[in-house]
């Protein structure tokens, strides 16, 4: 009984997991889960994590530091004796010591270390952020390829639809005697040939939701899909579904360049190059150091007589403190060529600095022609359906009172359909590159 219980509860189990997979998934959940399980950004939080650390070094090499050691020496063969001569003897120490040094004056390597790695911190989770963009970007083109493909299975179906009835009504005109084989087969040939393109559209979806599951770094693809926003219901859209003026790249850039993550990393870095290059300048400048340390030693020689070891810890205990100030004067020019190398460094840095500018005006000229593009061609396609619709319309009535060939008939549903597709095709665009701007604009990622 034990046993079945635990069955059915494994059983209600995977049941439940499979009604979760089995949900229908917006863009929003789709952009969430991806950031929480893709393994590159996991590596980026680990490299936050490794700048925590360094940071919390700098900080500590403030503090003294401590050390202990112990020696135990043996020493045989001839040497001087207190009498001024030579002889055979042998000799042993032991000793013990416990020092400290803590850094008074390091010519600002220290603070500036310390602010060098803060700023590397906030670069690095400048990089992660960055990191969640790109994936969001990914997950939000993915799930619009598949609204793409499922669009175009639909288109596909709706063809099978219409070809079937036409099958069965001209099938009813051959027994009637009303319409020739030839045409019936003709119709049939079509009807396969929809087939064939809706088993294409079924397989081109299915890939496009496995590219997605991937990316979410899901187990498999089965039971998982998507929302499919109403596009005849504009405010289910939000402000997506808002006909809207486009922003100029000029404007959309001067908004961006305050929020994108990949710009501020930049900053942080070139930031940090400055302080990189006091370090180096800091190889120029003396140092000071307090150091203190205790120490006591035990000491026995062969043929003579000496105290006993709690005796000789106790008298040879010593003390020491006192100032280190170690002044550079030529290190063969190795301070110059680190200065020299920082800054170059510091070029690098604002060059590549430009160079993300650069990238982020030519990203953001791209969403603000496709989203122009993307706007003319609904409009244009809006126009075609009406226009494809009652031509088709025409041509069906003109088909069914025998005034046009089973060829005519079809070229123009055909041309229907595929005008009815581009439609919604060019809207789903139009929203994706809309999304975009926003995205820029520093808006979160949803439609």
């Amino acid at each position: 009984m034990k046993k079945l219980f635990i069955l059915a509860f494994l059983v209600g189990l995977v049941r439940l997991d499979a009604l979760a997979e089995s949900r229908l998934w917006n863009l929003r959940e789709c952009c969430d889960y991806a950031v929480e399980h893709n393994i590159s950004i996991k590596q980026k939080q680990n490299a936050c994590r490794q700048q925590e650390l360094k940071l919390s070094t700098a900080k500590n090499s403030r503090l003294p530091d401590l050390s202990a050691s112990a020696g135990q020496n043996f020493s045989f063969g001839r040497g001087l004796t207190e009498q001024n001569t030579y002889s055979n003897t042998n000799t042993s120490s032991t000793s013990f010591s416990l020092g400290t040094s803590v850094p008074i004056f390091t010519g600002f390597q220290i603070p500036n270390q310390i602010k060098l790695n803060q700023l590397n911190l906030e670069a690095a989770t400048a990089d992660l952020e960055k990191a969640k963009n790109d994936i969001r970007m990914q997950v939000a083109q993915a799930y619009v390829q598949i609204l793409y493909d499922m669009e175009i299975a639909d288109v596909a179906h709706r063809q099978i639809e219409i070809d079937s009835m036409q099958v069965v009504r001209l099938q009813a005109f051959v027994d009637n005697g009303k319409a020739a084989e030839a045409e019936l087969s003709q119709q049939k040939a079509t009807l396969a040939n929809s087939r064939l393109t809706a088993t294409q559209a079924d397989n081109s979806t299915r890939l496009a939701i496995l590219a997605l599951t991937q990316l979410l770094e899901l187990p498999s693809p089965d039971g998982f899909a998507i929302v499919r926003p109403n596009l005849d219901d504009p405010e289910s859209l939000g402000p997506l579904g808002i006909p809207r003026i486009i922003p100029t790249p000029d404007q959309i850039y001067a908004e961006a360049l305050g929020i994108k993550p990949e710009i501020l990393s930049q900053e942080l870095k070139l930031k940090g190059t400055e302080h990189s290059i006091k370090i180096a300048q800091a190889g120029n400048l003396p140092t000071l150091s307090l150091n203190g340390s205790l120490g006591t030693n035990y000491y026995t020689t062969s043929g003579f007589k000496s105290d006993a070891f709690g005796t000789q810890l106790k008298n040879n205990f010593n003390q020491f403190i006192g100032l280190s100030l170690n002044v550079p004067i030529f290190n063969r020019f190795q301070t110059r060529n680190n200065i020299r190398s920082a800054r170059i460094d510091q070029e690098n840095q604002q060059l590549q600095l430009d160079d993300t500018k650069k990238t982020l005006y030519k990203d953001i000229q791209q969403v603000y022609y496709n989203a122009l593009n993307a706007q003319s061609k609904e409009k244009s396609s809006e126009e075609a359906l009406k226009s494809t619709k009652d031509a088709f319309l025409l041509m069906q009535a003109k088909y069914e009172n025998g005034k046009a060939t089973i060829t005519e008939f079809n070229e123009s549903k055909n041309t229907y359909l595929k005008s009815e597709s581009d439609l919604v095709q060019a809207r789903y665009e139009n929203i994706y590159q809309q999304a975009l701007i926003a995205f820029y604009r520093g808006q979160d990622l949803n439609f």
